[in-house]
């Protein structure tokens, strides 16, 4: 398989899951607003854990949800260093086999 393809993949892997992270924390922040059941906090860590760190991010951001539960943030954010060692070993694999060939 070639580099470009695994490039091509795994951004597409981090977009999709990307989104669908960030809709479920769309979905938890209008549960708490309206009082209703919530999603469980191992749930949001679990869809970052996976790969879904970047939309998870965005929620953050833009939507304020779980942006003030320290604990929350201290596993978001060893999840987060996690991911950024996996992409940069990614990254370095892709580079060392492309200038290999």
């Amino acid at each position: 398989m070639s580099y470009l393809l695994i490039l091509a993949l795994t951004l597409t892997y981090y977009l999709l899951l990307s989104l669908l992270c960030f809709l479920v924390y769309f979905y938890d922040k209008q549960a708490a607003i309206q009082r209703r059941s919530r999603v469980p906090e191992k749930n949001l860590l679990l869809l970052s854990l996976i790969g879904g760190w970047p939309g998870a991010l965005l929620a953050h951001k833009f939507l304020r949800h779980k942006s003030m539960k320290r604990p929350f943030l201290r596993w978001f954010f060893l999840m987060l260093v996690l991911h950024w060692l996996l992409l940069f070993a990614l990254l370095t694999a892709c580079v060392f086999f492309a200038n290999a060939h």
